[in-house]
């Protein structure tokens, strides 16, 4: 289902990209084909990936959902419940991704490009299966949501996100203490020292200020996007699994259990640090 939502929305998103495309082309900053051919490839990657995860551990969803602890209707106050749970949930799962390596070596294809447009937010890894995404929206089966629901809403959080990757849209008002907004998401995808690792929301901002992740963008602080360490590549398969060999690599030299398990699941910084266990 979750693919199917984001296809039915693809003339949208194509529409939105075109228009920006356009109005970017106007003022001298357009895109580029290489970074966009490659975001566009790494989309449908993505979904493929995407949809036969989905078929392998639905039947999980289901064994949960069969123990769970009450039963929420598909009413619009129970969607609009599943709608809050799920993005809180996007939160704790977006922050791991940033804080265990094991989870960064997808989510580093994301950020992998030194531009932000309405394509970068296409540039999706799909390995996000293997390093563990469908786990983090298991507690909403047990919950007592049903997991057709589940699935439906996972997708339409990731089709909303589309909308933030973007610098053509300044701040907007009021919504910027409610709703992650474009500015707060470049602030997520700058590599600035003050930036990097903040601002981790799907679509309330309201958890990074409750878990003090949150950092505004500063007018005096242009946003620089990529990696800290780049990668100079538009090639699909290297942007997708560059840092799964890396990290592979970084395990398989350290001596102890131990530190190889840092290596896997500690923070992906440990592996630029220089230490040496």
């Amino acid at each position: 289902m979750e693919r199917w939502i984001l296809l039915a929305m693809g003339p949208i998103f194509l529409g939105f990209i075109g228009w920006e495309a356009w109005y970017l082309k106007r003022r001298r900053a357009s895109y580029t084909w290489p970074d966009t051919l490659s975001n566009a490839t790494l989309a449908l990657m993505h979904q493929a990936g995407d949809g036969l995860a989905w078929v392998l551990v639905i039947g999980v969803y289901w064994a949960v959902y069969r123990h769970r602890v009450c039963t929420v209707p598909t009413t619009w106050w129970g969607i609009a419940l599943l709608f809050v749970a799920q993005d809180f949930f996007y939160y704790v799962f977006h922050r791991a991704s940033h804080r265990i390596r094991w989870m960064w070596a997808s989510h580093v294809t994301h950020h992998s490009s030194n531009r932000l447009n309405l394509s970068t937010a296409f540039r999706q890894s799909l390995t996000y299966p293997v390093s563990g995404m469908w786990v983090f929206w298991l507690p909403l089966a047990w919950l007592g949501f049903a997991p057709p629901n589940i699935v439906a809403v996972v997708a339409i959080n990731l089709a909303l996100q589309f909308f933030v990757h973007t610098e053509v849209v300044g701040k907007l008002g009021w919504l910027e203490y409610v709703l992650n907004t474009p500015s707060h998401h470049r602030v997520h995808h700058a590599r600035n020292p003050e930036y990097i690792d903040r601002n981790y929301a799907g679509v309330f901002i309201i958890w990074d200020k409750l878990f003090g992740s949150f950092t505004p963008e500063d007018p005096a602080v242009p946003c620089e996007y990529g990696l800290v360490t780049p990668v100079y590549s538009h090639n699909p398969l290297w942007l997708t699994f560059h840092e799964w060999g890396a990290l592979l690599r970084d395990g398989w030299r350290r001596q102890s259990l131990g530190s190889r398990l840092q290596q896997v699941f500690g923070p992906p910084e440990r592996a630029h640090s220089g230490k040496q266990d």
